[in-house]
């Protein structure tokens, strides 16, 4: 059998997978607070016929060898932890990590979970929540039923007015946490990461002080996802499996035509 098959083959399913990875990217291109992935790259096992170095006589060298690839796979998804821009929408539960940092979310089980998407909403409660399954944001923040307006700092402290107060009352503060490698962090849906043993432990902080994220209130981080970058790469995914394809149908004539004349 043709080695140029199976190489080409294995072509064939790495630019597959990057495909997917470009088509999730675009998909969440409205996405509050998503990160686009990028697939590496990395080529296959080579077959060594000549080792580079090896004597090719008494007193000569070979200069460079002969060694044959096995082709290509896609080892890994990376996240670009890039910051995305600011939307604005004068929605009091909107708030955006403006630098490094993640808002803390507990989760049912009672493990926490980090987020970039700072929607939240209250619950019946009172709570201040993620908008989609209602997990609680990290410290608990509760806001009174009385409460006239809500008010977050850049260094995340959380106040009401109440009516026939002068003065504003503090009920919480929101902390961030950060990671030595973000880009290590494990993406489970709903616009979360859960830490791992490569993301590093959880550095919680307060916003806006020794390098973590101010908070802004009344304003969302949209995806980082450039769409026309998206479809470039696509574009590039779409020639290199086609080219791939061509390889594989040229290693079938080549084989047709020795099966004809032979």
């Amino acid at each position: 059998m043709n080695p140029a098959l199976w190489i080409s083959k294995t072509g064939l399913d790495a630019q597959t997978k990057d495909i997917a990875v470009i088509s999730n990217n675009l998909a969440n291109a409205s996405t509050v607070g998503y990160k686009k992935s990028r697939a590496v790259f990395e080529d296959l096992l080579y077959q060594t016929i000549n080792q580079p170095g090896g004597r090719s006589a008494q007193d000569t060298e070979l200069p460079s060898g002969l060694m044959l690839g096995a082709g290509a796979k896609v080892v890994a998804t990376q996240k670009i932890h890039t910051q995305g821009d600011l939307l604005t929408t004068d929605n009091n539960l909107d708030l955006m990590v403006q630098g490094e940092g993640f808002f803390e979310i507990l989760l049912p089980d009672g493990s926490a979970a980090y987020t970039r998407n700072g929607q939240f909403t209250l619950d019946e409660e009172g709570n201040v929540v993620t908008p989609g399954a209602g997990f609680l944001l990290q410290p608990q923040v509760t806001v009174p039923p009385d409460a006239l307006e809500i008010i977050v700092s850049q260094d995340g402290e959380v106040s009401v007015r109440l009516q026939g107060q002068a003065n504003n009352a503090v009920i919480g503060q929101i902390t961030t946490s950060n990671f030595i490698n973000p880009t290590g962090l494990e993406p489970v849906g709903q616009n979360l990461y859960v830490e791992t043993a490569v993301s590093g432990t959880p550095v919680q902080g307060t916003p806006g002080l020794d390098g973590f994220g101010s908070i802004v209130q009344g304003a969302l981080e949209t995806s980082n996802v450039n769409t026309t970058e998206e479809l470039v790469n696509l574009i590039e995914s779409q020639r290199v499996y086609e080219m791939n394809s061509k390889v594989i149908s040229a290693v079938d004539q080549m084989l047709n035509y020795i099966n004809q004349q032979l």
